[in-house]
């Protein structure tokens, strides 16, 4: 069957890929018992091509003092350090710096971010969508009945998790913000402005913050994923536009991927830290950290990424940061031990593997604690593309599908999601992209219920909360007679659904 399937970003896009060489090592990833580092060689090599790398430290800020030393021996520039958990992004064009400052003391893991050398990127257009048009929107407004923004009888998805029933109780709180770690957010949009939390934006691309007012938005021609993904989490209902999950929240612009819409690791460990030390409650990453679609352990650079990532995750959630995360768009079953990648690494020439994804996650998808979402469509069923995977999906929610697929009922018109999009206007989008903002919103519903609750116990009323879903007849999405993935589990749990739906409506009483 075909599926519009992405495997970059979670939302449905176009297929990218830059041409170079890059190799695969796997080799364990334990370090090295050398002597230190400490003292430079007499000639160090600067003649390779200028790549990003995430060092990971030992505890102790007396091992991270002596890391830099290492580092500026090896020939690598410390472009920013996370001392609180042990992290340091650095670049250098030594070939070798890699296995180089594997081997001093004090260094767990270190790793390149990328297999592509650091060069202004050509921005692409990577969006698969669909436009609003002024014919829908009319037509939208003709059928908002009262309290209802103009273009909320288009929004399917707000009735399917009962967020309409929810706003009738609770919009959610002020004091609750939720960080969108993505492509940047377009605050200038008037669903968006009034609940805009400028304290809590910023731009990690470079892997450090850049708070400069503004540089936690698209840039003229980048990509509208963010924007959608901030307008789905907390468009305000204002009599314009349409309605968030939680439209009386606060929503920041964590912006974290490059012009051509990469998400590398030193971006994405910022933006976690950012999270953790600004006042997020709630996180929402709809993407996968580039350039592998699988990050394998026992491989020393991307082992290295894993441990940046979790270190990351695991600082904000300890801060009380629920993060929450798109389980992707390759129609996989991430519970299986093999699975194919024909699209790593995306920033040079993949190459095909078999991985096994509890030894190759796809980070922060996969990485413990992190609430990974699947995607419905309009009918309630698994979208076609979605990934799944018993004991990895936790909960669902609607990401929208093909209008062939599962078309909603009216006055809606598209299978899709609709949302915000940059220079103040509406479009829709589709993936698990749009479906774990909609868990975002649900998560900040639950913690404007219950200020005091842990990141912990929002997370396990997420799942209580939620309405269990069977996994319901054999799974034929596109009626042909050939069954398209396999559900596994029973009706309280399992492999499409996780603990079910989530409900906003349960969010806002309980």
């Amino acid at each position: 069957m075909a599926h519009l399937a992405s495997r970059r970003t979670r939302v449905l896009t176009l297929p990218v890929g830059l041409a170079l060489t890059a190799s695969l090592g796997f080799l364990p990833t334990g370090t090295a018992a050398a002597a230190p580092a400490d003292e430079p060689a007499a000639v160090v090599p600067a003649d390779g091509p200028k790549l990003s790398y995430v060092v990971n430290t030992q505890a102790g800020h007396g091992t991270v003092k002596q890391v830099r030393k290492a580092i500026a021996a090896a020939g690598g520039t410390v472009v920013t350090s996370y001392d609180k958990i042990g992290v340091i992004v650095v670049h250098s064009q030594n070939p070798d710096f890699g296995a180089t400052i594997r081997k001093a003391r004090g260094v767990r893991s270190a790793g390149a971010t990328r297999t592509a050398p650091i060069v202004p990127q050509a921005t692409k257009d990577i969006g698969v969508e669909q436009p609003l048009t002024a014919a829908e929107a009319r037509a939208a407004s003709k059928d908002a009945a009262a309290g209802q923004d103009p273009l909320e009888p288009l929004q399917w998805d707000l009735p399917a998790i009962k967020a309409d029933q929810a706003h009738k109780k609770s919009l959610g709180s002020s004091k609750v913000t939720v960080g969108v770690i993505d492509t940047g957010v377009d605050d200038t949009h008037p669903d968006l402005a009034p609940n805009f939390d400028r304290k809590a934006s910023v731009n990690c691309v470079s892997g450090a913050p850049d708070t400069t007012d503004g540089a936690w938005r698209p840039a003229a021609g980048e990509s509208d994923h963010g924007t959608h993904v901030a307008g789905t989490i907390a468009a305000a209902k204002n009599g314009t536009g349409v309605t968030g999950v939680a439209p009386g929240v606060k929503v920041s612009g964590i912006k974290v991927s490059t012009p051509a819409g990469f998400f590398y690791t030193e971006a994405v460990v910022c933006g976690f830290v950012w999270a953790a030390e600004h006042g997020v409650d709630v996180t929402n990453s709809s993407y996968y950290t580039d350039p592998w679609l699988f990050n394998c352990k026992n491989d020393p650079d991307q082992g290295a990424l894993v441990e940046a990532v979790t270190r990351a995750t695991r600082y904000a959630e300890g801060k009380g940061v629920v993060n929450v995360a798109a389980a992707g768009n390759s129609d996989h079953d991430l519970a299986l031990d093999a699975i194919e990648d024909t699209t790593s690494p995306n920033d040079t020439t993949t190459v095909t593997r078999t991985v096994d994804p509890s030894a190759c996650p796809d980070i922060p998808t996969m990485l413990p604690g992190v609430v990974t979402v699947s995607a419905t469509g309009a009918k309630g069923l698994k979208s076609s593309y979605s990934n799944y995977g018993l004991g990895v999906i936790d909960v669902a929610a609607p990401g929208g599908d093909s209008t062939r697929y599962q078309t909603p009922e009216a006055p809606a018109v598209s299978g899709l999601i609709l949302s915000t999009t940059v220079g103040g206007g509406w479009n829709y989008k589709a993936g698990t992209s749009m479906a774990s903002p909609h868990v975002a919103g649900v998560a900040a519903l639950i913690k404007s219920t219950h200020p005091r609750a842990s990141a912990g116990a929002v997370k396990a009323l997420l799942t209580l909360q939620a309405d269990a879903t069977a996994c319901g007849a054999p799974y034929d999405i596109d009626g042909d007679g050939t069954v398209d993935a396999v559900c596994e589990g029973g009706k309280q749990y399992n492999g499409f659904y996780g603990a079910g739906v989530v409900d906003a409506l349960d969010a806002v009483r309980w």
